[in-house]
């Protein structure tokens, strides 16, 4: 639910030569003429064909320029071959320091984000990615966890830097910042301190699934998607959104069993007690269709 981005550079450039100016003396061959031939007076080249051909116009081609690090189009490629048929995969490494793996799962191309360390990855560890991306696999989910949790020196420590960030709260149908002041006050006491935006909107395609809230630890901020700004979405489901995203930004993720657990169990006891947590789930299941476009 809430938790749950081809160049293809010139191939050659194309130069036009002049039409090549005729030496009448190239026409003449020692039997067709009479008398002593004449000794040209044309100069040789200083140079040979070979560095005279080197210099003049004509087709050149231009290598392609790879924009993108071999080692991040070897691991697509190696994550490629265990795709279904129909699939495109988008990879790109990332340095991002909280979210290790992110997936979006669309009709026709799965565009997923890693981190670095996952560079020169054996083929045990491309094939678990694969399963996790494709199938939501819960073994390679735990291999993929295990390797994360072995490669933590990778992950680096610098501090945080600030980014500019666009804050837009009001929307067609929805006001975010009354959504969030007035949670804030009923359920944290007015204490917990984030900021809320609405996401930007992007082109619709037809998708499977659908982030409709992100909370993003770094910049403590809530994200919702833009598609719950409109007349169909109830206030109760937009306001049980927002509860979810502020537990979030008030438990932090921890570690069980050597996996990263986001919904510890007195946060899963939080959000039950939500006044509208069943009416918000049950409008959810009978319209996600809608929201999915």
């Amino acid at each position: 639910m809430a938790d749950n981005e081809s160049r293809h550079p010139p191939a050659g450039a194309i130069e036009e030569t002049a039409a090549p100016v005729v030496d009448d003396s190239q026409l003449e061959f020692p039997f067709a003429v009479t008398g002593q031939r004449k000794p040209s007076s044309r100069r040789l080249p200083e140079q040979s064909r070979h560095e005279l051909r080197s210099h003049a116009l004509g087709r050149s081609l231009v290598a392609p320029r790879l924009d993108r690090p071999p080692e991040e189009i070897q691991l697509e490629h190696g994550m490629s071959s265990h795709l279904p048929p129909d699939k495109v995969l988008q990879l790109r490494l990332t340095e991002n320091r909280y979210t290790i793996i992110s997936v979006q799962r669309g009709r026709e191309c799965y565009r997923v984000r890693v981190h670095r360390m996952f560079a020169g990855a054996d083929r045990r560890l491309v094939r678990a990615l694969a399963r996790y991306v494709v199938h939501n696999d819960q073994r390679a989910s735990a291999l993929l966890s295990e390797f994360i949790e072995q490669n933590q020196g990778q992950i680096r420590r610098q501090p945080p830097r600030a980014r500019r960030v666009v804050l837009r709260t009001r929307g067609r149908v929805h006001d975010l910042g009354v959504v969030f002041d007035r949670l804030n006050g009923l359920y944290f006491g007015g204490e917990l301190d984030v900021r809320i935006t609405w996401g930007t909107a992007r082109r619709r395609q037809p998708q499977r699934s659908i982030k409709v809230g992100t909370y993003l630890v770094e910049d403590r901020l809530i994200r919702v998607h833009p598609v719950l700004d409109q007349e169909l979405v109830p206030r109760y489901f937009l306001d049980w959104i927002v509860f979810h995203e502020m537990l979030h930004a008030k438990h932090a993720i921890r570690r069980v069993g050597g996996r990263r657990c986001f919904h510890p169990p007195e946060f899963s006891r939080e959000e039950r007690q939500f006044p509208d947590y069943v009416r918000a789930r049950l409008w959810e299941k009978a319209n996600l269709d809608h929201l999915l476009g």
